[in-house]
């Protein structure tokens, strides 16, 4: 009886269908303009050269320029076992589960199961009645149903939220990638760096400590000044003083290097701690027009995907200006056990609606709010964007500087060699006094480690420059986000489905709403 009855209100059904899919309040999403970008072609101070100047390089593995086998293995172990790394990796996780929680809106919100059973004892006693005793069970169960149906879009606009949300932690999780893998060869190379000054400032050291000690001679015999003894100490001393110093920078790089490789501070095996000539760097001509490889940067299209974000909350928003509308549907049956008690089924359909009428002032100002954070992120993008064109042309006048210097300083160090040692041939033969050799030696000792330095600074620039056009990155997959010990750690705390092993769509795009370029030229 109950599903003949039900039959009368299946024609209605086509009908509610019909208002599921009427419309979809707040804007459409469109991608931020940036006005200044179609003007901007910088040259990057001759880095971004002809396209016939320029050789094939993969710019996701730019670090291999430096053809180090060593720090290769590092920046793998680092994206191996980096720990920001891992929860860049985990929030893609859980944005994939809120999009399966915004997704599961499109279909009947309430589908409830219910039932219950009562023993039941009555006592009627006192009175001029005769005392009476009844017992018996009830039983019921029922199915209820609740469809709000979207028809303001409401819900399809928290897919498309929530759709963005995912994608900007998959881009997320990829500019954690770019810093990674820029930090770790930053602190390997400066590591590298400070133990070459070290080794300077004892080599000038040792040479220094020899000039004291034939001061320190000569003085006791009488032909020297006790000046040129203390200065000559003074001198050596400085040197000296230096070194402990550099020696803590060294330590402090090697540890913050084992914490990105997710270790407890302490010795690297991979590096040790012997000195050893620091790289040299082929000039660098960019491939690819600057404009476009900084749109494609992943913090850019995280930025980009936020707006996305936000331009559906205001459809959300506004959707409370109007009535929800719903399908609700009830089939129970009942029954006890007490004779001559007739069964009960139950039927309960049709649509219902709940509208907020005196709420209009709260309601409209949610939506003003909503309009305002998404010209927030709006601003934050347009911001990103400066940022990112500051980094790039930061890095590339460091690099073409610091090549510059770095043929200056060579050039110097012979000098101050060539001077030192005249400036000995002269005090031994007694045409110069000692505080030439003390000066020679002192502007060695400052060139020799101007060199080192600069050489350091300008592997850093080139760094920075990679990391401005956004390098270093792979598109993650299941295998890739954490290791498979957490993975299956995971799975025995909490039923994952697939999720842990589907793969993971590449947003190749450098946002949005554009789906023409590859990642990289």
């Amino acid at each position: 009886m109950i599903f003949s009855s039900l039959n009368r209100y299946l024609p209605l059904l086509p009908l509610f269908l019909l208002l599921h899919a009427c419309t979809t309040l707040g804007p459409d999403y469109r991608e931020p303009e940036v006005q200044w970008l179609s003007d901007w072609q910088p040259d990057l101070y001759g880095l971004a050269g002809n396209q016939e100047q320029q050789t094939q390089f993969d710019l996701h593995f730019w670090w291999r320029l430096f053809d180090d086998p060593v720090l290769n293995g590092l920046i793998e172990l680092a994206k191996q076992n980096n720990l920001s790394l891992r929860i860049a990796g985990l929030r893609i996780l859980e944005s994939r589960a809120a999009l399966g929680i915004a997704t599961s809106f499109r279909y009947p919100q309430v589908q409830q199961a219910t039932g219950a059973i009562d023993y039941v004892r009555n006592q009627q006693y006192g009175g001029s009645a005769a005392e009476k005793h009844q017992s018996l069970v009830n039983y019921q169960a029922g199915f209820n149903l609740g469809w709000e149906l979207d028809f303001w879009g409401r819900f399809r606009r928290g897919i498309e939220s929530a759709d963005a949300a995912f994608f900007a932690s998959i881009d997320n999780q990829q500019d954690v990638q770019v810093l990674l893998s820029a930090q770790v060869a930053d602190l390997y190379f400066a590591y590298y760096t400070t133990l070459e000054r070290i080794a300077i400032a004892r080599s000038n050291a040792a040479i220094q400590k020899r000039s004291y000690e034939i001061t320190e001679r000569r003085y006791q015999s009488g032909q020297e000044s006790e000046l040129d003894l203390q200065q000559a100490k003074t001198q050596y001393l400085a040197t000296l003083s230096t070194i402990p110093t550099l020696e803590v920078t060294a330590t402090q790089l090697r540890n913050a290097l084992c914490t990105l490789l997710g270790r407890a501070p302490g010795d690297l095996p991979e590096i040790g701690d012997t000195a050893r000539a620091l790289p040299t760097v082929d000039p660098i001509v960019l491939q690819g027009i600057p404009a476009r490889l900084l749109m494609r940067r992943p913090d850019v299209r995280a930025a980009a995907w936020q707006v996305a974000v936000q331009s559906a909350q205001i459809g959300i928003a506004e959707a409370q200006l109007y009535p929800a509308i719903s399908l609700l549907g009830t089939i129970g049956w009942s029954g006890n056990t007490l004779g001559g008690s007739p069964n009960t089924g139950t039927l309960a359909v049709g649509p219902s609606f709940i509208w907020d009428l005196f709420n209009y002032g709260r309601i409209k100002n949610n939506v003003r709010i909503q309009d305002a954070l998404l010209q927030q992120t709006i601003e934050n993008f347009q911001d990103r964007v400066l940022q990112a064109a500051r980094e790039i042309d930061d890095a590339a006048v460091s690099v073409v500087k610091t090549r510059e210097q770095k043929r200056i300083l060579s050039d110097s160090v012979q000098a101050a060699e060539r001077s030192l040692k005249l400036a000995n041939t002269l005090f031994r033969e007694g045409y110069a006094d000692f505080q030439r050799v003390l000066d020679a030696q002192r502007a060695l000792a400052a060139q020799s480690e101007r060199e080192v330095i600069n050489q350091g600074d300008h592997i850093s620039a080139v760094i920075s420059f990679y990391k401005a056009l956004g390098g270093g990155w792979l598109g993650p997959t299941a295998d890739t986000l954490m290791p498979e010990s957490i993975r299956r750690t995971m799975e025995t705390r909490s039923d994952w489905g697939d999720l842990l092993e589907a793969p993971l769509p590449n947003p190749s795009d450098p946002s949005p709403s554009d789906a023409e370029a590859e990642i990289y030229e």
